[in-house]
């Protein structure tokens, strides 16, 4: 005698909802695109800015990272990745884990997901993989334009060090991949904010705007000197530590510490979407 708890014949929680099948309708949206054009260029804007001002040089004698702008293909890429670690790379993080579950709700189709049926915690296993796998992408997408773009411009050559010394392209070409995964696993807070307020919220904005905020709100409260050592507990007090890492003697300290007080903090934000989500009385 068949009994409710039966699963229908076929039935495989494994099998619903593919990782290729949300990966495909994550890359035709509109947001998608608009973002990796965004990142695609700004490599461009800066070749321009450079063609325009000239060669960057510094006002008080001192040589920063973007003084060696111009030095070669490696040290363009260097700087691009500097200038946009801040705020620019939040954006892709914050809207692909931010808008991944905000977004079914909002569109009223959340409910119809999960009575296909597929589970709660395989739906958001699937979309936060994505998410992070675009958002991974994104940071991918950056330095390797912007590599391309200057050695056409600038040539190929080794990344000259502001403090002195050089790496040799093959180190720094693998220093460079070193330094994406760093700014991957610290934007990993940004990642967890979006997702959580994703399944808090019918609001995509909502969830995407948040995160944002809390991540520059994190920012300025580094910048307040008089907390003292208890910025170290900010994974914004962390976000450059991969410069260390970018140097003829690296010192990886600050990256090991940066690292470990961004996954804390990433793990505790998963599972409380997760745990949320599995209690959330879905109406959208």
């Amino acid at each position: 005698m068949s009994t409710l708890t039966e699963v229908a014949s076929g039935y495989r929680t494994g099998h619903t909802l593919p990782l290729r099948v949300e990966l495909i309708r994550q890359l035709k949206r509109r947001r998608t695109l608009v973002m990796g054009a965004v990142l695609g260029l700004l490599p461009f804007v800066l070749l321009i800015a450079f063609a325009i001002g000239g060669d960057p040089s510094s006002r008080d004698g001192r040589i920063t990272l973007m003084d060696t702008a111009t030095a070669s293909g490696a040290n363009f890429a260097a700087v691009n990745l500097f200038v946009s670690a801040g705020f620019l790379l939040v954006i892709p993080v914050a809207l692909f884990c931010g808008d991944t579950v905000a977004s079914e709700a909002s569109w009223s189709s959340l409910r119809y997901l999960l009575a296909a049926p597929v589970p709660r915690a395989r739906l958001l296993w699937s979309k936060l993989a994505v998410a992070l796998g675009l958002s991974l992408a994104a940071m991918i997408l950056l330095p390797v334009v912007a590599l391309a773009v200057g050695t056409a411009a600038y040539g190929w050559g080794p990344l000259q060090i502001p403090t002195g010394g050089a790496l040799d392209t093959g180190t720094a070409v693998q220093r460079l991949a070193l330094t994406v995964a760093y700014i991957f696993v610290s934007q990993l807070v940004t990642a967890g904010l979006a997702f959580w307020l994703s399944t808090k919220t019918d609001a995509p904005l909502g969830a995407v705007g948040g995160a944002v905020g809390l991540t520059i709100v994190g920012n300025v409260l580094d910048a307040v000197t008089a907390l003292g050592h208890w910025r170290d507990f900010l994974p914004a007090h962390w976000q450059f530590a991969w410069a260390d890492a970018v140097q003829p003697h690296p010192e990886w300290s600050g990256v090991i510490q940066g690292t470990a007080i961004s996954v804390t903090y990433a793990l505790v934000l998963f599972a409380l979407a997760f745990r949320g989500f599995a209690r959330k009385d879905v109406v959208s």
